[in-house]
């Protein structure tokens, strides 16, 4: 029994960077939007045991991992042992890339789920495992594997706070055109983070400095503990938070596109005059120069809003009509750039498609 589902890419409308947690993340505040670039996932279940990931085109990037390591073998773990499947079937599964590795669009976390979601439909199709998961345990799985996986069991526009793991649904931003930009260089989540923390350290030792602290109060900051951790820190979430809802919360929940842009135009003005900001771009940037410049690129070609997705490397941007958008990658292409015109997808998009 085969199932093929899509899995798709999500962009971060704003992400902030919070206190580094007891556990070794961060706290976040992001809005996460799914998009229409996907990979493609195939699932069969047959009698027997083991779990088996092919990549037909990983010849293309070798940090597609094809052992236990890939987050689709360790979710179809979790699932099978839920499930009591495990050493009843043989798992295989097939993903067929098209999304970047590294590109901060949340591919492998997106894998994952539709990985999920399709073992979920193979099993109550064979004799062997009859039981499904429960919504909070679809969730409890998720959020083992990875922070972002929870967001594609909701898509659309969702609110992602804890180190991003926790979401919410929010009113849908609707069908909006956009531009991708895929570089070539890959960046590291991890070392994104690690490079965060030592601006924020080297950022409190300029405070001090300039402030004249008290000694005590010298030591928190040069530990990097009072910048994370200070009552100013939460409050900075707790204001994005506020500011990233209200953005969308003060629209009527169609779910539908605007056609003429009118209600697109509408969100993309009033996300501009928020202010919001993706974290990460201040320390990548730095790292890598020429997503800064490709960021530039997309502003000059006609993007309302441009921006890093996650920690990169993909960078996006939001037009105000499917022709703009077209013009801006004929233009973007010329200079050298990949570039793909798509779209956003609102929550019923995400799911009619998903398993067409």
């Amino acid at each position: 029994m085969t199932i093929a589902v899509r899995s798709f890419a999500k962009i971060n409308l704003g992400l902030y960077i919070g206190a580094a947690r007891p556990d070794g993340y961060h706290e976040l505040r992001t809005v996460y939007q799914t998009i229409a670039l996907h990979d493609m996932i195939r699932v069969t279940v047959s009698r027997g045991g083991g779990i088996e990931i092919v990549c037909p085109n990983a010849n293309k990037d070798p940090r597609v991992p094809l052992d236990s390591s890939n987050t689709c073998y360790r979710i179809a773990e979790r699932v099978l042992d839920e499930l009591g499947g495990t050493g009843r079937v043989r798992i295989r599964i097939e993903i067929d890339k098209r999304l970047p590795v590294q590109g901060g669009l949340g591919a492998a976390s997106s894998n994952a789920v539709a990985t999920m979601l399709a073992l979920e439909l193979a099993l109550k199709k064979t004799p062997v495992v009859k039981k499904k998961l429960s919504s909070p345990a679809r969730l409890r799985i998720a959020s083992e594997v990875g922070s972002d996986l929870p967001l594609f069991l909701v898509g659309g526009t969702t609110l992602g706070v804890g180190r991003g793991e926790e979401v919410y649904p929010l009113p849908d931003f609707p069908s909006v055109p956009m531009v991708v930009v895929t570089p070539d260089v890959g960046v590291s989540t991890a070392r994104a983070f690690g490079d965060w923390d030592a601006l924020m350290q080297r950022e409190n030792a300029a405070e001090l400095g300039s402030a004249g602290r008290t000694r005590a109060s010298a030591t928190r900051a040069v530990s990097g503990v009072e910048r994370l951790t200070r009552l100013e820190g939460s409050d900075r979430l707790t204001e994005v938070g506020r500011v990233l809802s209200a953005w969308l919360c003060s629209y009527p929940n169609t779910g539908a596109s605007a056609k003429g842009g009118s209600r697109a135009g509408n969100l993309l003005s009033d996300l501009v005059r928020t202010g919001i900001e993706n974290d990460f771009e201040r320390v990548v940037f730095p790292q890598y120069p020429d997503l800064r410049d490709m960021k530039c690129a997309l502003e000059r070609a006609g993007s309302l809003y441009a921006s890093l997705s996650g920690s990169g490397s993909t960078l996006y941007g939001l037009f105000p009509s499917p022709a703009d958008a077209a013009k801006a990658v004929k233009r973007l292409r010329e200079q050298g750039l990949k570039a793909v015109a798509t779209n956003t997808l609102t929550r019923q998009q995400y799911w009619k498609r998903f398993f067409e």
